[in-house]
């Protein structure tokens, strides 16, 4: 079974937001690495990245999240992820995979686009 990986864009007032589906691995954690980078060289500093349609994810995926984590940061820029408890098919698994890792806390994790945008969002807790 091939599986399409999809990176799609767009705009919820302030924010981009990036809505990734499929598999998140060594071979499509470029698309998403460009794709962000095009969003800031575009003028963009706030970035939502909808993951609730990622069913795997590897390292190369997470040091992607991780290293777009440090370039919003560099220019003051915002990043939030969508991560469901329950996404693709059975629970988020790059929420599992964060969680592992150790990592999911240096995140501004939110359930849905709704309170991922919203001004004074509350991230949910690690």
């Amino acid at each position: 079974m091939v599986v399409a990986f999809n990176v799609t864009g767009g705009g919820q007032g302030e924010w981009a937001v990036l809505r990734v589906s499929g598999e998140l691995d060594l071979v499509t954690s470029p698309v998403l690495r460009q794709r962000v980078h095009d969003v800031i060289a575009e003028g963009g500093h706030s970035i939502v990245l909808d993951l609730s349609e990622v069913f795997f994810c590897d390292s190369s995926g997470v040091g992607v999240l991780i290293a777009s984590r440090r370039l919003m940061r560099s220019c003051q820029g915002r990043l939030r992820l969508i991560l469901p408890a329950h996404g693709a098919e059975d629970g988020s698994h790059v929420n599992r995979v964060l969680g592992a890792l150790g990592v999911r806390r240096l995140f501004d994790v939110h359930p849905d686009l709704e309170s991922a945008v919203a001004e004074e969002a509350d991230p949910l807790s690690a």
